[in-house]
């Protein structure tokens, strides 16, 4: 749900006021929205009452409360402030992000959202609470950034870290259009996960794009077929290489199968590989058979070929890029978790 217009002045006067209430000495005099003498329009300007004297805040109000917009309230409250001195400067958002939140309080800016987090200092006045969870959780803007066209340049960005990029050298590389690069690059610039300058755009946040990456991944957006076969898994996979050469299929080992070959930490006893194209004879050829559980072999059918991007050739069996192994075997709690971490700290953050 997005909050905009008369909707979030309203619910933003509301937050505020509710934040002030805790304090039992000052009190709400009155609200102004129309503009100055000087022609200078805060979103909201309110006097309050204190013990010994009058004080202003004045309020800048966002649709998000993503760094690069929390910045640029910040910039426009520290602009606010010459023309009324001594005010304090709060910006209001649907939700502030801790970063945001970090942004403002490096400014001496007070924070409210309407989840209940704010940070007010003044004065003798300190309310802080932080915690509260994103009711508004821009599932719309989630659904954007984590889509399998928009996933292809963020595989291209995190496999190739410190690179600055063009527009169109980016598109090309993701195969994907130049609308959709400049969409992920205005979502990722938001959140100044990117850095732009003459020769291009850089990533600079690769930690936070993964993590967050993460949160919005699971392996099951493939078509998953489990299958069971006598053999162990070093011969599972031996097996399934010649197989998908001789057949001249283009596939990759991932999951626990690929992180066992980057870095090495648990044992395990599944084998996961992504192939595109299906073969029914495939099954047969390898002995294998179809099963609903106690699976040792599982083949992810891609919901999008940019799973293959990075793929590379390791002792004659290709695995999957380091990125798109930590995100598959991170979806399995415990182990997976552990592997993941392994890969993570041995192969992807040593490029970072």
């Amino acid at each position: 749900m997005k909050i905009t217009g008369k909707e979030l002045e309203k619910r933003a006067e509301e937050a505020l006021k509710n934040c002030l209430s805790k304090i039992p000495f000052l009190r709400i005099e009155k609200t102004k929205k129309e503009a100055d003498q000087n022609g200078v329009r805060p979103d909201l300007l309110i006097t309050l009452r204190l013990p010994d004297r009058k004080m202003d805040l004045i309020v800048e109000l966002k649709t998000s409360g993503q760094p690069r917009l929390a910045r640029n309230a910040v910039n426009q409250l520290l602009r606010y402030r010459d023309k009324f001195p001594g005010a304090y400067g709060i910006l209001i958002a649907p939700y502030i992000s801790l970063r945001a939140a970090e942004i403002c309080a490096n400014s001496n800016i007070g924070y409210v959202d309407l989840a209940g987090n704010c940070r007010l200092s003044f004065g003798h006045v300190h309310i802080e609470q932080e915690g509260k969870p994103n009711p508004f959780s821009q599932k719309r803007e989630l659904r954007s950034l984590y889509s399998p066209k928009a996933e292809r340049v963020l595989r291209v960005l995190l496999n190739n870290p410190k690179k600055a990029w063009k527009t169109a050298e980016l598109a090309k590389e993701a195969n994907v259009s130049f609308g959709q690069v400049s969409n992920v690059k205005k979502l990722l610039n938001d959140r100044e996960w990117i850095r732009t300058n003459t020769v291009g755009f850089v990533l600079i946040q690769p930690r936070e794009l993964l993590n967050e990456w993460t949160e919005n991944y699971s392996f099951r957006r493939n078509r998953v077929e489990d299958y069971y076969s006598l053999k162990n898994v070093a011969e599972i996979e031996a097996d399934l290489a010649e197989a998908f050469n001789s057949k001249r299929l283009v596939y990759a080992l991932t999951g626990f199968s690929g992180a066992a070959r980057l870095a090495p930490v648990v044992k395990y006893q599944r084998v996961f590989a992504y192939v595109e194209g299906r073969d029914e004879n495939l099954a047969d050829l390898l002995g294998l058979k179809r099963v609903t559980s106690g699976a040792n072999l599982s083949l992810l059918y891609p919901y999008d070929e940019g799973v293959f991007y990075g793929a590379r050739a390791l002792e004659g069996v290709k695995i999957a890029s380091p990125v798109q192994i930590y995100l598959d075997v991170g979806s399995f709690r415990g182990r997976g978790e552990e592997a993941a971490n392994q890969l993570l700290k041995q192969v992807i953050e040593p490029q970072w």
